[in-house]
């Protein structure tokens, strides 16, 4: 066994080779580490490369954005146990929550500082079925059914896994289950799962390159990525309620507060709200707040029935208590799963 301090290094250790630099590493100015989560990758690619300009054309002042990605979860404990991240960018509350009660990184109202509870955009999780949808899988009862292979990454240490196994539990609430109906939906869905991969872009490469599993639950977001990377012959399915999975952001305070980047780091999360961040944010499927830009690509977001966290569970504080702690309802589905 290694001791916790080793683990926490070693996952820190983890979490900065994954990081990216995305404009040249010998630039003059400042650096921002935004740390985030697994499939943000493209997104914030992008994403910074227009701030990084804007920045250097309104102050004269070049500045050097990195970025940082995996499992959700994992990320948040590397930021909590030492990593520097400037700022910090998840798709659930949850995981900036953990910097406040771990170290006092952020306020404990750091969603109220920005639009939408610090949410600049959001995602639904929906169902990728391979191409001509021969298990004809429709909703999230048929991810139930004997014979049906489900990839979804763990919940323990993937928003991604979380927002799955909430979306199905949700539903199931939503069309009327009792939460004994529900949780024995979401026992049938797991049981089928035969690998929990730590992240979502783990999840994708089980499902599309090793082509295991018959579907793969994930971000909208992420689906297009998909086909593009993997050459097509895959079907994106809206399940007839679904998460709305909002992504929050902030500054680490403590971070920029030491290192002299607060004024930079606040920018960053402001410019997501802009124009200019919101159309990038469209272009890569994530959906804008901003109504102008989320009319503009009205194509590409189909209405969906949607709920939130906070309405079916209370919130992430008391979802992660009930669901997600050691000990609680999902450790307990997940064993009566392998007891199936």
């Amino acid at each position: 066994m290694f001791p916790k301090s080793a683990l926490r290094r070693r996952a820190m250790l983890a979490a900065a080779l994954s990081i990216v630099a995305v404009t040249p590493a010998l630039a003059a100015g400042p650096t921002l580490l935004n740390v985030s989560y697994d499939v943000s990758r493209e997104f914030y690619k992008d994403f910074n490369t227009v701030f990084a300009a804007h920045w250097k054309k309104t102050t004269g002042e070049d500045l050097t954005l990195n970025q940082s990605h995996g499992g959700s979860s994992r990320q948040a404990r590397s930021v909590a146990d030492g990593l520097e991240a400037d700022v910090i960018t998840m798709n659930q509350a949850n995981d900036i929550d953990i910097l406040f009660e771990r170290g006092k990184l952020v306020p404990q109202d750091w969603a109220k500082r920005l639009p939408n509870n610090s949410a600049p955009t959001t995602s639904v999780s929906v169902i990728l079925v391979r191409k001509g949808n021969p298990k004809n899988i429709r909703d999230w009862s048929d991810l139930g059914r004997p014979g049906i292979g489900v990839i979804i990454p763990n919940p323990k240490t993937s928003g991604n896994g979380r927002y799955t196994y909430l979306a199905a539990w949700g539903a199931g609430i939503k069309a009327g289950l009792s939460p004994e109906a529900a949780r024995a939906l979401v026992t049938r869905i797991f049981a089928n799962v035969p690998v929990l991969d730590g992240g979502g872009r783990g999840a994708t490469t089980t499902f599309a390159q090793r082509n295991l599993g018959d579907a793969l639950v994930t971000f909208e977001s992420e689906a297009p990525l998909i086909e593009k990377e993997f050459g097509g012959g895959f079907e994106v399915i809206y399940p007839s309620r679904t998460v709305l999975a909002e992504n929050p952001v902030s500054v680490v305070d403590k971070v920029v507060d030491r290192r002299g980047t607060r004024k930079q780091a606040e920018a960053y999360l402001q410019f997501l709200y802009s124009e200019a961040g919101q159309e990038i944010a469209a272009r890569h499927n994530l959906r804008p707040r901003s109504e102008k830009v989320l009319a503009r690509y009205a194509k590409a977001f189909p209405k969906v029935n949607t709920f939130t966290v906070d309405e079916v569970f209370g919130g992430w504080t008391q979802a992660q208590k009930e669901h997600f702690n050691d000990g609680g309802l999902y450790d307990q589905v997940i064993a009566a799963a392998k007891g199936r």
